[in-house]
């Protein structure tokens, strides 16, 4: 495991208009070393995919094509999520002013001390204030 996984970062690899070279290089990464993502991940990366579906970006079939091509990432849950959403999870969210969604990404990389691969400008924002290393940021 060599990192933790943000959703802004893995959807981008389902859209061309949104690969850059750094953001292919975390797939790469991903690919070789694996990845952890808190227990929101899979449920938030299908909503992306439905959204993009619903608004025409993306066809049906392509959306159940890019949900098996995540599906199949070595990517490991943390499960640990719901028992600390109120005591970890909360207080990094109003101290960061984040989305709870957000903070349980921040929190995963302050507990397992990974760097964090997002390209969310609040979440780079937050991560860089407390110590946590970014392999792609915003």
């Amino acid at each position: 495991m060599s990192l933790v996984l943000d959703n802004s970062v893995a959807l981008a690899w389902c859209f061309e208009d949104e690969q850059t070279p750094a953001i292919m290089a975390v797939l790469d990464l991903v690919t070789e070393t694996g990845a952890v993502a808190p227990q929101l991940w899979p449920v938030e990366a299908l909503n992306g995919l439905l959204v993009a579906e619903r608004r025409g970006r993306i066809s049906a079939p392509l959306r159940a094509r890019l949900s098996g091509f995540l599906q199949a990432l070595p990517i490991t849950i943390d499960t640990a999520m719901a028992e600390r959403a109120w005591t970890a999870t909360a207080p990094l969210a109003e101290r960061y002013r984040l989305t709870a969604y957000d903070a349980a990404y921040l929190e995963v990389a302050l507990r397992l001390a990974l760097p964090l691969a997002t390209t969310d400008a609040a979440l780079v924002a937050a991560a860089q204030q407390a110590g946590v290393g970014l392999v792609v940021a915003g």
